[in-house]
């Protein structure tokens, strides 16, 4: 969908992972709104990203994880025709 990370490994070698590949303009469309999520409003977002920053993430990456499991919540929500509820996606 765009923000899925490809690796950078040969042999023993690991190297760094990207999100360069995919769409592009999927990844430009769910930046800010989940920067403002997860930074500010939603608390289901809040709490993920917290918790990956407490975890020693990088800013920038706990913001790709919040695009991701954003993504994954759209998802399920139009497959089973439901609205948003914040108590279901609460972070235990």
């Amino acid at each position: 969908m765009g923000v899925a990370p490809y690796d950078d490994d040969s042999g023993k070698r690991r190297g760094e992972r990207c999100i360069k590949g995919g769409r592009r303009w999927v990844r430009n469309a769910l930046y800010m709104p989940c920067v403002g999520a997860a930074t500010l409003n939603n608390p289901v977002f809040k709490a993920f990203y917290e918790r990956l920053i407490a975890k020693g993430k990088p800013p920038k990456v706990a913001i790709v994880a919040c695009m991701r499991k954003l993504i994954i919540i759209l998802n399920t929500m139009i497959a089973r025709g439901e609205t948003w509820d914040p108590k279901k996606y609460r972070v235990a």
